[in-house]
């Protein structure tokens, strides 16, 4: 599996829940209510 991610290693989730905490703390996601955020998985 690590042969086809750019960075050779899985995330880990602590990763992907600070891009998430990141995201929704920003300006950009000030529209979002309610929306669950879908993290793809391989």
């Amino acid at each position: 599996m690590a042969g086809i991610i750019p960075t050779k290693r899985a995330g880990k989730v602590e990763e992907v829940a600070q891009a998430i905490i990141i995201f929704l703390a920003s300006d950009g996601a000030s529209f979002i209510t309610g929306h669950t955020l879908a993290v793809a998985v391989t």
